[in-house]
């Protein structure tokens, strides 16, 4: 069998707490900004972009199942997925479940901030234990034979702190963000560059029937502004530079996000459901790395032999360590699902000659739902 997917560590992935090089292919064809000697920058003021009059369509751009490389830091991923679909009729999501370490999500909705109908971004996750929430809002946006582009920035520190800027042409999209760890390091540069393709519609087009998407009306309210009180303070500073809110401790998501302050979170959030994975560990796969897969279509034959074709169906794809035996997806996009577990036998780090599988079982999961599979038997040696 192809060696065709290289697994990755979770934590270079999330926005706010990671650096990256300044030498980054420019993929949204923006022009450079001279970088600024300065340790701090003076207060940016922030005006959202009025939707009524244009950017609304950002909504419909996002919309889909992508498949591209993704440059994190300074290092290419030469595979790598976002499963946007419509969660709601103003709303979008989409997810990067990491596995063992944690997970990134980024979603756009509608809302009204400053008194301005606009689009914000909700970016976060959990990484070893520390729960992060940063919002982004929508504030430039160009249509020209470049393609829709569209800038997203911090709700407190703007271009200051961190952004996100995305640009569509075609079946095409290139999204980079930049970030400064939450406003501790100035100026803020280039930590992900996400190149892809968009690899089907129907998911997302099945989502958006089902809860009337797009629609120009607030997903949440954000007229009175965010919950100051809450936000993260870095040591040492007297005020924030972000709009973030943290938390760290052992706590499930949930509870995570009460005590973080998060204004929105995973309770909020309509039509997502969840799944829980248990894996029965054997002699054969004890101690081994397991990959977790979650697909369109079976990753096996029906003898449980991998098969490289199907993995462009992937959808979610974290990694357990070799004591985990349980992993929930959160977040999760309701539809018909196959599961796969692949124990890394000989340790190399990727799917490969030797690691031991099962025949993929599939799973239907339906909006606002928390099912439980269990797998006990992966003994087929690929």
């Amino acid at each position: 069998m192809k060696q065709f997917i290289l697994f990755f560590g979770f934590a270079a992935l999330l926005l706010g707490f990671t650096s990256c090089e300044k030498e980054i292919r420019n993929i949204a064809n923006t022009e450079d900004k001279p970088i600024p000697t300065d340790t701090a920058a003076a207060p940016i003021e922030i005006v959202p972009t009025d939707i009524n009059e244009k950017g609304f369509e950002l909504l419909e751009n996002i919309k889909g199942h992508w498949i591209g490389t993704n440059l994190v830091i300074n290092f290419d991923y030469e595979w790598f997925t976002f499963d946007y679909r419509p969660i709601s009729e103003s709303h979008i999501h989409g997810i990067h479940e990491g596995g063992t370490m944690g997970n990134l999500f980024t979603s756009f909705f509608v809302t009204d901030f400053k008194d301005t109908r606009t689009i914000i971004a909700r970016n976060g996750g959990v990484l070893n234990g520390i729960y992060r929430t940063s919002y982004f809002v929508l504030d430039s946006v160009r249509n020209d034979s470049d393609g829709d582009f569209y800038r997203l920035v911090d709700a407190v520190g703007s271009t200051n702190t961190m952004w996100m800027e995305l640009r569509f042409k075609g079946d095409s999209l290139y999204f980079n963000s930049y970030t400064s760890q939450l406003g501790t390091l100035f100026p803020p540069t280039r930590h992900m560059t996400f190149k892809a393709k968009r690899y089907n519609s129907y998911l997302a087009d099945a989502a958006a029937a089902a809860v009337n998407f797009p629609q120009n009306t607030p997903a949440w309210d954000f007229s009175g502004g965010f919950p100051e009180e809450y936000y993260y303070i870095n040591s040492g500073d007297t005020e924030a530079k972000s709009c973030s809110f943290l938390w760290q401790g052992t706590e499930d998501v949930v509870t995570l996000a009460a005590l973080s302050g998060d204004p929105y979170t995973i309770s909020d959030h309509p039509y997502i459901a969840s799944l829980q994975v248990d894996v029965v560990r054997n002699s054969l796969i004890e101690n081994k790395k397991l990959f977790l897969f979650l697909s369109l279509e079976s990753l096996t034959d029906a003898s449980g032999y991998l098969q490289e074709d199907p993995f462009n169906s992937l959808v979610q794809f974290p990694e357990l360590i070799e004591t985990q035996d349980s992993f929930t997806f959160t977040y999760l996009h309701p539809g018909d699902y196959y599961v796969t577990v692949v124990a890394d036998a000989n340790g190399d780090g990727y799917v490969s000659l030797g690691d031991i599988t099962h025949v993929s079982q599939s799973i239907t999961i339906s909006p606002e739902t928390n099912p439980t599979i269990t797998l006990d038997n992966i003994t087929v040696i690929n």
